[in-house]
C-alpha cells in the first residue's frame, strides 16, 4: 500500500501548471506538509472552515487532519474511530460532520475532535434489501432492492442556509434524508432507478442559497436538483460519475468526476467504448459547462490532472482543493502504478483573484 508519509511532503514547491481558461489556476501538488508519524493512502474528503483552515478526511490511516491555508499542520484526531471515511463537511458553526460509509453513521465534532452528535446507529444498516458480494452488471448499487431509512452506507452531508442537514445515502440505499440541525429526521426521498427522483448512488450534495438541493447521482451520470422538500426540478446530464460538488458564491458549480475505464458500464450510457478519464468541471448557474480540465488518458498521473477525484472544496480566496482516493480506486486494482501513491491532494490557486499568488501561497 502506498502511504503518504511526512517526509514525502516536505520541501514541496509550487508546480507551474495552469488549468482553466476563464478561470486560471496554478497547481500545487505538494501543498500538504504532513508531519512525521502521520500517514494516509487516500484523501476521501476535504473542506474548509470560515477561517480557510483545511480539513482532510483520510483513509489508511482513517482520521481527520487539519491544516492552515499554507499547508502547515494544525492537528489530527479520530484515528481508530472511523470504519470507512467518506464525506466531511464543516458547518457554518464550525462543527465538523464526518460521514462514515462503513459504520452507517454521521458524526458531528468540534474542530478539536470532541463528539457533539451522532446520526444513525453505529454498525447497524437500514433495511434496503442490499447485500454485498452479489454479481453486478454495472455497480454494486444494483443490490439496493428498495429505499430505506437512514442509513445504509451514507456518502455525504450538506448544511442548508436554514441549518437543516441533508445526507446522501448512498452505497447501500438510494435516498436523501433531511434532518433538523439537532438531528431529528424531517423526511426522505428517492428510490433505485434512473428516472427523475431516482438514484443509483447518490454520492454528494450541496445546497444553493435559495434552498435548492443539488445531488450528484454518480452512477446515473448526472446532477439532480430538488426543492428543499425533495420535489424534482431538473437534471444536468453533461457529466460522468460526479463524485463531489460545491456551489460557489457566484452560483457556479464545481464538480469532480470519477474515471470510468474502457469497458466499464454506465446505467444510462451503456459500456464505455473508450477510456473516460477523471476531470474537474465548472458549470454556470444554468448547468452549462464553463470550464473543464484534468482529463488525460495518457498522462492522468501528472500534476494538475486527476486519477480518482473524490472530494472538492472552495475557499474564500477562490482557491480549490481536490482530494483523491488513488489507492482504493486505482492502485489497489492495478490501474495505475504504485509510483502514483502521492497523488492524493492538489491545491489550485486562483490566478488574478485579487491577491498576489505567491503571497497567498505563503499566507
Amino acid at each position: 500500500m502506498g502511504l503518504a508519509a511526512g517526509a514525502a511532503f516536505r520541501g514541496g514547491v509550487m508546480t507551474a501548471v495552469t488549468r482553466g481558461h476563464g478561470r486560471r489556476f496554478e497547481v500545487d501538488g505538494d501543498w500538504e506538509r504532513l508531519p512525521d508519524g502521520l500517514q494516509h493512502a487516500d484523501v476521501a474528503a476535504v473542506d474548509v472552515d470560515a477561517a480557510d483552515r483545511v480539513y482532510l478526511f483520510t483513509r489508511f490511516d482513517g482520521q481527520v487532519i487539519v491544516y492552515e491555508r499554507d499547508g502547515t499542520f494544525v492537528r489530527s484526531w479520530g484515528k481508530g474511530l472511523f470504519t470507512t471515511p467518506h464525506g466531511l463537511t464543516v458547518g457554518p458553526d464550525g462543527g465538523v460532520y464526518c460521514v462514515d460509509a462503513g459504520d452507517h453513521t454521521v458524526r458531528k465534532f468540534t474542530p478539536e475532535g470532541d463528539l457533539l452528535m451522532t446520526l444513525g446507529t453505529a454498525g447497524v444498516a437500514s433495511d434496503t434489501g442490499f447485500a454485498s458480494g452479489r454479481p453486478v452488471r454495472v455497480h454494486s448499487v444494483e443490490g439496493v432492492r428498495y429505499a430505506g431509512g437512514p442509513f445504509n452506507r451514507p456518502t455525504n452531508l450538506a448544511v442548508a442556509p436554514d441549518g437543516d442537514l441533508y445526507v446522501s445515502d448512498g452505497y447501500g440505499n438510494s435516498r436523501v434524508h433531511r434532518f433538523t440541525a439537532s438531528g431529528d429526521l424531517i423526511g426522505s426521498w428517492g428510490e433505485p432507478g434512473t428516472g427523475p427522483g431516482q438514484f443509483h448512488l447518490p454520492h454528494c450534495l450541496d445546497i444553493a442559497p435559495d434552498g435548492r438541493v443539488f445531488v450528484g447521482d454518480r452512477e446515473n451520470d448526472r446532477i439532480q436538483i430538488f426543492t428543499s422538500e425533495g420535489r424534482f426540478i431538473e437534471e444536468w446530464t453533461d457529466l460522468r460519475r460526479p463524485c463531489d460538488l460545491t456551489i460557489a458564491p457566484d452560483g457556479s458549480v464545481y464538480v469532480v468526476e470519477l474515471w470510468r475505464p474502457e469497458g466499464k458500464r454506465s446505467f444510462v450510457h451503456g459500456e464505455a467504448e473508450q477510456d473516460q478519464p477523471a476531470r474537474l468541471t465548472v458549470l454556470d448557474p444554468y448547468g452549462r459547462v464553463s470550464e473543464r480540465w484534468g482529463d488525460s488518458t495518457t498522462d492522468r498521473t501528472a500534476t494538475g490532472n486527476f486519477i480518482a477525484p473524490h472530494g472538492i472544496a472552495l475557499d474564500s480566496h477562490g482557491d480549490l482543493y481536490v482530494a483523491e482516493v488513488t489507492y482504493s480506486f486505482a492502485i489497489r486494482p492495478g490501474w495505475v502504478a504504485q509510483s502514483s501513491a502521492r497523488h492524493q491532494l492538489q491545491k489550485f490557486l486562483r490566478v488574478g483573484a485579487g491577491e498576489d499568488i505567491v503571497a497567498r501561497r505563503l499566507a
